[in-house]
């Protein structure tokens, strides 16, 4: 079954390595990246969004990345991505995934934090972890938007940490949903993520830490896709967030651009091919290869024991 996300993300702290967590939105991508995983002996994290779900159905995805976890033997968690409808949050709580994230970083210090404790409660009393987030990522993605960066305030941090009970924290350092995370200058800012490991005790959480590949870009705009301007989080980046605390990155953009780039190539050099298994095929692989360079740069290959 699935792995307990809190006593991964406890390892990796330990062991001062991130954990990759992919949003899975289909079966060929829980394919491509468990395959990545299985490949390299890594735990990782399988989230669904309220968006995801809505596409897919929380049934089908939760059944797909049960039979993935089960025909494997490495530590592989399913979650809840940006829950804010509590309804939802409620069900995959019911359903009996590893751990549910309480999005109410738009809301103000205490209305976030007493919706964040009511989630706390309710996953606590069924051994599920629960994610919060306090400051807002700026861009948009799925369901998620915000069209300002608020860097999370470090003694507001560890208040926030004490009052909820939260298993895992994500704050904003400077990263945005998206395929277009930075105007200027690609950069973060350590020095708050820092302050915020000083006081934080709990795992923290990078979401908009996708790297957006060159080479995957160069890919998917030679055959139509149209991404000019697009800037991810420089890998120099991730591994000086990884050094200063970070043990959770959460990668979405990355996947999208692969599955887009390896369809418009197989389309383009199959015209006549409308088999679906031979157009997402090679999704499945380029999603893998991406997966594995993540997984390779947070450092937790071959961290996979159960």
């Amino acid at each position: 079954m699935f792995a307990d996300t809190k006593k991964i993300l406890m390892k990796a702290q330990q062991g001062k390595y991130a954990v990759a967590h992919f949003n899975v939105n289909n079966m060929e991508i829980i394919q491509g990246v468990v395959a990545a995983a299985q490949k390299l002996k890594a735990p990782i994290i399988l989230a669904t969004s309220e968006g995801a779900l809505r596409y897919a159905g929380m049934d089908y995805l939760h059944a797909i990345a049960k039979t993935a976890a089960e025909n494997s033997h490495l530590p592989i968690a399913l979650h809840l991505d940006h829950g804010k409808d509590i309804n939802i949050i409620k069900k995959a709580i019911q359903k009996g995934y590893s751990s549910v994230m309480i999005d109410a970083s738009h809301e103000d210090f205490e209305k976030n934090i007493r919706l964040t404790k009511k989630i706390v409660a309710l996953a606590h009393k069924k051994g599920i972890s629960v994610e919060a987030e306090l400051g807002t990522i700026g861009g948009a993605e799925d369901l998620v938007s915000s069209r300002s960066i608020i860097y999370t305030d470090p003694a507001k941090a560890k208040e926030f940490v004490e009052r909820t009970g939260c298993d895992f924290l994500a704050i904003a350092i400077g990263t945005s949903h998206g395929a277009y995370k930075f105007a200027g200058k690609a950069s973060l800012r350590q020095d708050i993520l820092s302050k915020i490991k000083s006081k934080v005790k709990t795992p923290l959480v990078l979401h908009g830490a996708s790297g957006v590949p060159p080479g995957l870009v160069k890919t998917a705009e030679k055959y139509g896709a149209d991404l000019s301007g697009v800037k991810g989080v420089p890998d120099s980046q991730i591994k000086v967030a990884i050094k200063n605390g970070i043990t959770k990155i959460n990668t979405d953009t990355d996947i999208r651009i692969a599955f887009d780039a390896a369809v418009r190539k197989a389309l383009h050099h199959q015209p006549k091919d409308f088999d679906p298994r031979h157009i997402l095929a090679p999704a499945r692989d380029l999603i893998q290869e991406v997966a594995e360079q993540r997984i390779r740069l947070f450092g937790s290959a071959g961290r996979g024991k159960k």
